[in-house]
């Protein structure tokens, strides 16, 4: 029986061997807690989910050097710094992890509006529909094209500075993210099956261009420079 974490680390694998030597993962954090009256991005993560952090970290290639950012949310920051620790510990190498604000949801300009928005119309799924749409408050969120190109802009310009070649940079956010450019730039169904914890999409250079592959589809050309 598959674990979480068990498709981001076949997809990995399969690029890592089509020849691919510095990729990007965009990964959700690991399970977390769902503590009611708590904000939603002060919940942590379980003992499960960082349990499953280190196996994922034990079973990335030990030739990868692995790089990390991660979402402001502690449970980000966490899952970063599991992974890590547990692949040097397999013998991996790896250089640090730091936050990055690109990572957390800072496409949702009231945050409030935004969770309330979700459960107006039944869950986020209907909500993404309505955001790639245009038709949420302008209040509520940037522009969902906008958000997504700004999120692959920022992982594009970490490829762009590698320090060891096979690398994985890891890049840890949300689920709501993922499902953000799944949506946006790879055309997934928004009620396409659910971001799971762990789940990933995989980004790389190749014949001038980026890719980006999702664990439901092969892999799209999504662009050369991004100035547009």
């Amino acid at each position: 029986m598959s674990a979480h974490g068990d498709a981001a680390l076949a997809m990995i694998g399969e690029v890592l061997a089509d020849g691919v030597d510095h990729a990007a993962v965009l990964l959700r954090h690991s399970a977390r807690t769902f503590e009611p009256g708590l904000h939603d991005l002060d919940n942590l993560l379980t003992d499960e989910g960082r349990a499953l952090c280190c196996r994922f970290g034990r079973r990335l290639p030990k030739e990868l050097t692995l790089r990390a950012y991660a979402s402001p949310a502690q449970r980000c920051l966490e899952t970063a710094q599991l992974i890590l620790e547990a692949h040097e510990a397999e013998g991996g190498s790896i250089t640090r992890h730091r936050p990055v604000e690109a990572l957390g949801v800072f496409y949702a300009l009231d945050q409030m509006k935004m969770w309330k928005g979700m459960e107006a119309v039944g869950g986020m799924a209907n909500y993404l529909q309505s955001w790639l749409a245009g038709t949420v408050p302008a209040d509520a969120m940037m522009p969902a094209h906008w958000a997504a190109r700004l999120v692959l802009g920022c992982m594009a310009e970490k490829l762009a500075a590698p320090v060891a070649r096979p690398q994985l940079d890891l890049h840890v956010s949300h689920d709501v993210t993922l499902h953000l450019l799944r949506s946006a730039l790879l055309g997934e169904p928004a009620d396409s099956p659910p971001v799971e914890f762990l789940d990933g999409l995989l980004v790389w250079r190749a014949e001038g261009a980026l890719w980006l592959k999702s664990q439901h589809g092969p892999a799209q050309r999504v662009g050369g420079e991004l100035t547009d």
